[in-house]
């Protein structure tokens, strides 16, 4: 068993201190704001998946992937003809995540943090967002998939989760300065 919860536990907890995950967890968030969320989020997720596929990280485990899920919810609440703004940080994190695509420690690490996010503290989440919350639902036992994402993790990739972390609550805060 490795420790990277609790090598990532400051991180993790700033995330949380953000006024949009408060929002979030509390169920306050509008449907446009969180479709922003969710537009931000896709293609974030979309470039680790691309890589993580690519150099073979979710061939155990292929039900893992959100991506679409996230398209999927998005549609369901976005009523305008133009889609939002892309934000800075998202342009930014697909450019890092270009930036490690050939090394699966690091694009793993990015896997733990998102998707380990999505299995845990989203189980919660899917409760209180608008619309149907597809992102968070996941085919298969939840612990099962948890435990192989542990499994091809270990310490040594803190540093690269507390890098996913810190753009994460970029996005965050991103979001809740142009809302």
């Amino acid at each position: 068993m490795n420790n990277l919860k609790e090598l990532t536990k400051e991180q993790h907890t700033n995330a949380e201190r953000q006024d949009f995950v408060k929002a979030l967890f509390k169920g306050e968030l509008e449907p446009e704001l969180y479709a922003t969320y969710l537009w931000n989020q896709f293609p974030m997720y979309e470039v680790i998946e691309m890589f993580a596929l690519r150099l073979g990280l979710l061939d155990d485990f292929p039900e893992l992937m959100r991506s679409k899920a996230i398209m999927k919810d998005f549609r369901e609440l976005w009523t305008h003809e133009q889609n939002p703004k892309v934000c800075e940080v998202t342009k930014e994190y697909v450019n890092y995540v270009k930036s490690i695509m050939n090394d699966p420690e690091k694009v793993m690490a990015h896997i733990y943090v998102r998707h380990m996010g999505d299995l845990s503290g989203g189980q919660m989440l899917a409760k209180r967002v608008p619309g149907s919350a597809t992102m968070y639902k996941f085919e298969g036992d939840l612990d099962e998939l948890k435990n192989k994402i542990r499994e091809k993790c270990h310490d040594g990739m803190a540093e690269e989760a507390k890098v996913c972390f810190d753009y994460a609550t970029r996005l965050f805060q991103e979001l809740m300065e142009n809302d």
